[in-house]
């Protein structure tokens, strides 16, 4: 190794560069920038020309992600897809310590590189261990400025990646409290919802149904026509106010699916559309197809409560139906009432299907409306299992 070649690095300047990189990556919180920092770190460290990081998979030891430096975009394009875990690297994967090669095209492990791989001779790799397993293997390639890598360089490559695996568990550490920082705002915002519905319907909804009591009994007393009749509409116009205000009660309740399946919810939900409309509701669940949907059990629910809202608001039905079932296209939801109907095409933005498609689109799925004035509606939404 020359002296003054741009692989060269002195004792003290190496240790000087370990102890930066320590303090480097400790002052990071994000993952992903501490995985790209660790593949700098190692190359500038080393003088390798190329470098890379393969994150392993959490239940097969192969390479799930492989972050480079030194490769260009295009390369990585010509080259093709990323490697999983064969030949040299497959070994550092099963083996779980240092390697070091002067000549991979050498080593009879070796499985060779795929068309269009830039040149690469010399080999430096080691694993990276966060709480106690590999999350993977540091790889570098071409010392510059020598024909291999030595044994400080493998010392140093070691230490490194002894930080990063401090490092990536404590990004990982930060990303869980995070996660569980951001539950529990949902949770409590959950809670304070909650709260605010019942107040709604123990407080201000049982004033006003009492105000409405009175009234109609002053109308009935009342021996004036034009007097009575005033007072009869007063009537009407708390009990609207009344119906507006449980459908309101309605929407702010997210919280019905903690401890609930999803076909439990759906009826859950339906029973409490019943109570509040007197719209009379069937539920035809498949109880399979609800179960395969659970990882999107919040936006199901999400789309049959909008769905019910605009039955609600504007169908002026006197029953609807809500169906889930397999085809074979996937699950299938329908929610379909006997109301007054609308045209499709000139549904206003008020009746809030845009965001039912919006909703149902982000999903993967595909919705489809038909209604028929006078003969009611059909909302269908076709989704992913």
């Amino acid at each position: 190794m020359t002296e003054n070649g741009p692989g060269a690095r002195g004792g003290d300047q190496r240790l000087d560069m370990l102890i930066e990189a320590g303090l480097t990556l400790a002052s990071e919180l994000d993952l992903d920038t501490v995985l790209g920092r660790i593949v700098e770190l190692a190359v500038a460290i080393t003088g390798a020309r190329y470098g890379a990081l393969g994150v392993l998979g959490d239940d097969a030891p192969r390479i799930e992600r492989f972050i480079t430096l030194g490769v260009s975009d295009e390369q990585r394009a010509a080259i093709g897809h990323p490697p999983v875990g064969h030949g040299i690297l497959g070994l550092l994967i099963r083996d779980q310590r240092p390697l070091r090669l002067p000549e991979i095209g050498l080593d009879p492990r070796s499985v060779g590189f795929p068309e269009h791989h830039p040149p690469m001779h010399s080999f430096l790799g080691a694993p990276v261990k966060a709480a106690g397993r590999v999350f993977g293997n540091i790889y570098l390639t071409e010392k510059q400025g020598a024909s291999e890598f030595d044994h400080d360089d493998e010392a140093a490559v070691v230490v490194l990646a002894a930080q990063a695996g401090v490092a990536i568990e404590n990004a990982r550490l930060y990303e869980e409290a995070r996660r569980a920082q951001e539950e529990l705002a949902r949770l409590e915002l959950l809670d304070e919802r909650e709260r605010i519905a019942k107040e709604l319907h123990d407080g201000v909804i049982q004033s006003l149904f009492a105000v409405g009591m009175g009234l109609q009994g002053t109308a009935a007393m009342a021996s004036d026509e034009e007097i009575a009749r005033r007072i009869e509409h007063a009537t009407e116009e708390i009990d609207r106010a009344i119906r507006d205000l449980r459908n309101y009660i309605f929407g702010l309740r997210p919280g019905i699916l903690a401890d609930r399946q999803l076909d439990q919810a759906v009826r859950q939900l339906a029973g409490e559309f019943e109570d509040h409309t007197g719209v009379l509701t069937i539920i035809e669940v498949d109880a399979s197809v609800a179960a395969e949907l659970a990882s999107l059990a919040s936006d199901v629910v999400q789309i049959v409560r909008e769905a019910l809202s605009n039955v609600s608001r504007h169908a002026e039905a006197t029953s609807c139906r809500i169906t889930l079932r397999r085809t074979e296209r996937g699950a299938e939801l329908e929610i379909d009432d006997d109301g007054i109907g609308f045209d499709p095409s000139s549904a206003s933005p008020g009746m809030g299907t845009d965001n039912l498609r919006a909703r149902v689109l982000a999903l993967g799925g595909d919705l489809s409306i038909d209604s028929v004035l006078g003969e009611g509606s059909t909302i269908r939404a076709l989704l992913p299992l």
